[in-house]
């Protein structure tokens, strides 16, 4: 076979100026053949990567393969198959891939590309492949541009002409029909395409090796063309250049990963499984040769890490893929050459440890105690509560996020986020006062806060376990929690990940929890905590319903806990009524005030017995603060009662009424006796003779009223300090010019003191916070002047240290009249509360404390001017009555307060205008004296 001349025509039939070309015999293994007569060779490596070379076969015309439309190219549309070119492909396949070949170059138009002989084999003595494949009908001679003293060429046309004769191949008229493939270039519904083969393997051909782990193939026999990646695994990519995107920028061991695949699959007949669909619509699957799963193979070379998003979709398990990936850790194989084991810093006595569940915390978070006492906070290993975004009804219906819940307050996670009511009461019912075993996976570290994201404290992350149940997978598989998505190299993650991103995507396919699309559970829950007006008119409907059912959200204190009642579905704070129980740190006029000794014992107590437990509750009463009083049951434990008998409350004298005194009083006198808990340092009451004092003392104080209440009480500031509160005002608002609050960063709490913008001067004052309805609505007390108002938190700014109440104690302070009824009609009050402002504006007076009733100190009033007497003035005027006061030393001042009453009598005043109301203090109509 001799080489082309300079005017020789190209294969193709048209004349090119070629130069000369030596003929030249290279060996190489075949990587692929493109059709019928044209394969890649790829050579020898000798220290770079393998030379590789497209050698059309010289002399022959193959049937052209059918072509897929470039959709970047304008009019290209698809072609198809000439008969028996993929016959034709498929023979050279089956002959030549990766077997070595020998061939000869006739004519190379490019160093890639060249036209010549092949020989099966190591030198021209083999199997001549372009004559073979004339013989078996699968090729047609050249007839254009041959020289004449080509002995070769005869031999390929005697060859043809014996193939015609036996009707081979091509030259079978009756075969042409049915050799043509009817190729399906893409698949419409790729999730119906994949759920068709329910798992089974599927034969296939690999076309093309993109990069390690994703492949094009045609499968057989239907020649459906399919892109597929890897199930589970990732190897390293090549990239598109930003700058030049012709160019690809390959990441360590992409092309070593590539080169690994190709050696092995490219042209390989492989039996694919396929397991899903990529959100690029691509298909996930598994590749098996008969030599060996290459997802394995790439795994244990190190050219592989797994992929949290696909590893569940392969079918042979994730645990296998894991322990590959973590043996070719160890051993720094490629591309983890430079990999290093991250201490989880936790020891080693830490990592296992077994409680009883106390609190739920959080949807994905609960409180263990341990058999030592310990309490320590648990999140549950990867998974995080519901949030908006993750309701799938939400995203259908596309409906906003609500800004404000149904109250117009805030939103309540707990009951306004879908699902999170669900999945707490999951973990309620299933874990609260149960013994759980407690596997520590990681900890998360102590987050500080940014401008975006709260601070976060250290977290302990652990799997959970209860009856041998993964409490976050049963809560992941029922769709009332979310998987995390870990970085990649982030290996502080469940030890049972997989299993949970398993369970995730069942509870996707069957549309659990926050993947339902059906209507969202809507929880309209009413809180009248501290709602004075809604617990009164709440209260008729428990007292009637005797025992009700609730469930403890929260416990404050010993004696104090939230409830809600499912039933009516609101939420109510309750005490637990006939106990005195010692109170914990809380905010008082003078600042934060000390916790009462064993308080903290009496709350740990309740919390054990209560906290998110079914209760049983007798409500009796509320008091002046919303909140309502009763009797609690715990699986028919008297909470009160149990408080007493640890020594860890008091009883209280309204318990005398209660059918539960004598139990309560029998407990109590245990503890006295025993000395226990809180009365530890009880003595016995030395009995002392008390002699009532038969003198009213007198110690007038300067003050001046700064506020007066509809209930005619007053708010008074004792002249003498007056100075220091001026003085302290003035240096604050000083330092506030200087150095103004940012707007809106303070966040208000109830009870929590402040520095508050009055509305009507513009001036900041010291106040404390009373009740919290939204940041648009604030309710404060001035505590140095006792007004009130209500203001947006955008206002209000921190108190700053140096003018506390401890700087100086709120100079404010609230008096009752003594010896005065405030008017039950509400005209009269009004009317009273009218004169009293009047005599008690831009005056200074002079104030006497009689007595001390409910708590407030009763007063009496002198105008410093003229000694008029504030009180005794409202009594003769007819607008309040006189109370009755039993005390030897204010026997007299009574008589002088019923004289001037009994002159408003006579002349008729206001509450007598129509005769005498005290008529009906007659024991006729009930009246006890």
């Amino acid at each position: 076979m001799s080489a082309p001349t300079q005017t020789q025509q190209t294969p193709a039939g048209q004349q090119q100026q070629a130069a000369p070309v030596a003929l030249r015999q290279i060996r190489g293994i075949v990587k692929q053949v493109m059709s019928g007569d044209s394969i890649i060779v790829r050579g020898q490596p000798k220290g770079g990567p393998p030379p590789e070379k497209q050698v059309n076969l010289s002399n022959i015309t193959a049937p052209k393969l059918a072509r897929r439309g470039n959709p970047n190219v304008p009019d290209s549309v698809a072609t198809n198959d000439e008969p028996y070119a993929w016959q034709a492909r498929e023979f050279l396949r089956k002959k030549l891939i990766g077997r070595e070949v020998f061939f000869t170059i006739e004519y190379a138009p490019s160093n890639e590309r060249c036209y010549g002989s092949v020989y099966l084999g190591k030198d021209a003595s083999g199997e001549n492949v372009a004559a073979t494949l004339i013989a078996e009908g699968l090729a047609e001679v050249r007839r254009v541009g041959i020289r004449a003293d080509n002995t070769e060429h005869s031999r390929l046309l005697e060859l043809e002409d014996q193939a015609k004769a036996a009707g081979k191949g091509k030259w079978d008229e009756a075969g042409r029909e049915v050799s043509v493939r009817e190729v399906k270039w893409s698949i419409e519904n790729p999730r119906n395409f994949v759920d068709s083969f329910r798992g089974k393997p599927v034969n296939a051909v690999i076309e093309h090796v993109r990069d390690g782990c994703t492949m094009r193939a045609f499968l057989l026999p239907s020649y459906h063309h399919v892109t597929f990646m890897l199930s589970g695994i990732k190897c390293p990519m090549f990239r598109r250049d930003p700058e030049d995107p012709k160019k690809e920028n390959a990441e360590p061991y992409a092309a070593e990963a590539k080169f690994f695949v190709e050696t092995r699959l490219l042209q390989r007949d492989v039996q694919l499984v396929l397991e899903g669909v990529s959100n690029q619509n691509i298909l996930l699957a598994t590749a098996l040769h008969p030599n060996g799963n290459i997802t394995e193979l790439l795994l244990k070379e190190g050219f592989a890490r797994c992929v949290d998003w696909s590893i569940t979709s392969y079918s042979q398990g994730p645990a296998k893929l894991r322990t590959l990936e973590r043996a070719a850790k160890e051993r720094g194989a490629r591309i983890w050459k430079d990999w290093t084991p991250k201490d989880s810093g936790i020891d080693e006595k830490e990592k296992e440890f077994s409680g009883k569940v106390i609190q739920i915390v959080n949807a994905d978070a609960i409180a263990v105690k341990s058999a030592n006492g310990t309490i320590k906070t648990v999140h549950l290993s990867s998974i995080r509560p519901p949030r908006l975004d993750d309701c799938a009804f939400l995203k259908e219906k596309k409906m906003p996020k609500p800004e404000k819940n149904e109250q117009g307050g805030r939103p309540r996670p707990l009951y306004d986020i879908p699902y999170m009511f669900e999945a707490r009461e999951f973990l309620r019912k299933k874990l609260i006062g149960k013994k759980v075993q407690v596997n520590v996976d990681y900890k998360k570290p102590e987050q500080a806060a940014t401008d975006t994201l709260p601070a976060f404290p250290e977290r302990l992350c652990a799997t959970v376990t209860s009856g041998g149940v993964n409490i976050a997978d049963a809560l992941v598989s029922k769709g009332l929690a979310k998987v995390v998505r870990h970085r990649q190299d982030d290996d502080s993650r469940s030890a049972h990940y997989d299993a949970l991103l398993a369970a995730e995507q069942r509870a996707i396919k069957s549309a659990k929890g926050v993947n339902s699309k059906k209507d969202i559970p809507i929880h309209r829950v009413a809180d009248v905590s501290g709602e004075v007006s809604k617990a009164k008119a709440f209260l008729p409907f428990l007292q009637r319903a005797g025992r009700s059912e609730a469930v403890v959200e929260y416990v404050f204190g010993g004696s104090r806990l939230k409830l809600y009642l499912p039933k009516e579905t609101c939420l109510i704070t309750f005490l637990l009524a006939g106990i005195e129980c010692p109170r914990g740190a809380r905010n008082g006029p003078g600042g934060v005030m000390k916790a009462d000794p064993y308080s903290e014992e009496a709350l740990s107590l309740t919390k054990d017995m209560c906290m998110h437990r079914e209760v049983i509750v007798e409500v009796e009463t509320i008091d002046r603060a919303g909140n309502f009083i009763g009797w609690m049951f715990v699986e028919g434990c008297n909470v009160s009662l149990e408080l007493v008998t640890r020594g860890l409350s008091k009883v209280h004298f309204t318990a005398q009424r209660s059918k539960y005194f004598q139990a309560l009083s029998e407990a109590e006198e245990k503890c006295k006796t025993a000395r226990t808990g809180v009365w530890s340092d009880y003595e016995e009451p030395v009995e002392v003779q008390v002699v009532e004092e038969s003198e009213r003392k007198t110690q007038y104080k300067t003050v001046g009223i700064t506020e007066v209440t509809p209930q005619l009480h007053m708010y008074c500031q004792v002249l003498d300090a007056s100075a220091k509160l001026d003085q302290l005002t003035d240096k604050m608002r000083s330092m506030l010019i200087s150095d103004p609050p940012l707007p809106g960063a303070y966040q208000p709490r109830r009870g929590g003191f402040c520095l508050s913008r009055f509305t009507a001067d513009d001036q900041w004052y010291r106040a404390r916070i009373e009740k919290v309805e939204s940041l648009d609505k604030v309710h404060v007390a001035y505590i140095d002047y006792g007004n009130k108002e209500v203001l947006p938190a955008s206002r209000l700014s921190d108190l700053p240290a140096e003018f506390n109440t401890q700087a100086l104690y709120p100079q404010a302070h609230e008096f009752a009249l003594a010896f005065c009824n405030v008017p039950e009609d509400e005209d009269y009050r009004y009317d009273a509360f009218q004169l009293l402002c009047e005599l008690t504006a831009n005056s200074k007076f002079l104030l006497n404390n009689e007595y001390t009733d409910a708590g407030v100190e009763h007063v009496t009033l002198l105008r410093q001017d003229d000694r008029l007497d504030v009180g005794k003035k409202l009594v003769s005027e007819g607008l309040c009555t006189v109370s009755k006061r039993r005390e030897k030393r204010l026997s007299k001042m009574v008589g002088e307060y019923v004289e001037e009453q009994n002159k408003a009598k006579k002349a008729h005043l206001n509450l007598w205008r129509y005769g005498d109301i005290s008529a009906d203090d007659a024991s006729e109509f009930g009246y006890q004296r």
